[in-house]
């Protein structure tokens, strides 16, 4: 099973690195693996990940909700309440920034297709690409959606789509840069770009470090501070017009954290740390739990 080593940074190709601090995979193997960080655009990575051709199992949990949409547990079921609430939210964020009621949507990383379906169902014509067949079918089940193969996103048609959503995908994608310059190019010239991913400089990753969820090692290949995304998306001639906060992601985090650090969730515990998150977000939305990108070419 081939590894993959970094020597240099992922992002900015710096040799600073450093190692961090190990991390379990509390998830399904149990496994530890080193985050390691760039010095000089603040990038986190994880060390020695499986490759694209063999990190498939590290997927395979029922508790793994973004390819099963799994209601077991308590965690869990209220996580998927919460998405309710949000796709609305994310529909009209994708509104507003495109200045259109429907047009062409890509979704990258459907996964159960939620969101793709939200947006399909109000009018927007939507490729949604997942590399899950699982996830596939369970979208084809719930929906009736012909989610396709994520590696048809390179055959897509340059210049098609009005908006673009990766929702705490790009943390997943061996292929960084290939796939940053593929999203440009298929993007109108107004086009707008919206990538989620977890911050580790939030509050709540202070609070519980090696054992905050969002690091989910090995499948997280990438940890991005606002600093490493910028330096990533202005290498690529595209540019950050906007920062969204995702208020409902540190309650989520801190509930799962907390039962990976004391074996289970203290919920008043975490739901305190969650809020004094987001409080301290409130001023800047760079500190939030996870940052919605809005990104222009």
């Amino acid at each position: 099973m081939g590894l993959v080593h970094y020597t240099f940074c992922p992002v900015c190709g710096s040799g600073n690195l450093k190692n961090v601090f190990t991390v379990k995979d509390f998830t399904v193997s149990k496994k530890e693996f080193v985050v390691a960080g760039c010095n000089d655009c603040t990038l986190r990575f994880t060390q020695d990940v499986p490759g694209v051709d063999s990190i498939g199992p590290y997927y395979k949990s029922e508790n793994y909700i973004s390819h099963t949409d799994t209601s077991k547990g308590l965690v869990n079921s209220l996580y998927k309440k919460v998405r309710n609430r949000t796709l609305r939210q994310k529909r009209k964020l994708i509104e507003g920034i495109t200045n259109k009621k429907n047009g062409a949507l890509l979704d990258v990383g459907s996964g159960t297709g939620a969101f793709a379906n939200e947006m399909k169902i109000n009018g927007w014509d939507v490729t949604g690409l997942e590399p899950d067949s699982d996830a596939i079918n369970v979208a084809k089940e719930l929906y009736g959606l012909e989610l396709q193969e994520t590696d048809k996103l390179f055959n897509l048609r340059f210049g098609t789509y009005d908006a673009i959503t990766m929702w705490h995908v790009l943390e997943h994608v061996h292929q960084l840069h290939e796939y940053i310059v593929q999203l440009k190019n298929l993007l109108t010239e107004r086009g707008r770009l919206v990538i989620a991913v977890p911050n580790y400089t939030c509050y709540d990753e202070k609070v519980y470090k090696e054992y905050w969820a969002a690091y989910d090692v090995p499948r997280h290949l990438y940890h991005f501070s606002p600093k490493a995304m910028e330096t990533f998306i202005n290498k690529h001639g595209l540019k950050i017009i906007d920062y969204k906060p995702m208020w409902y992601d540190s309650f989520y985090v801190s509930l799962l954290s907390d039962k990976y650090k004391n074996g289970s969730a203290n919920w008043v515990t975490a739901g305190w740390n969650g809020l004094i998150s987001d409080v301290k977000a409130l001023g800047d939305v760079k500190k939030c739990s996870s940052v919605i990108y809005i990104i222009s070419k």
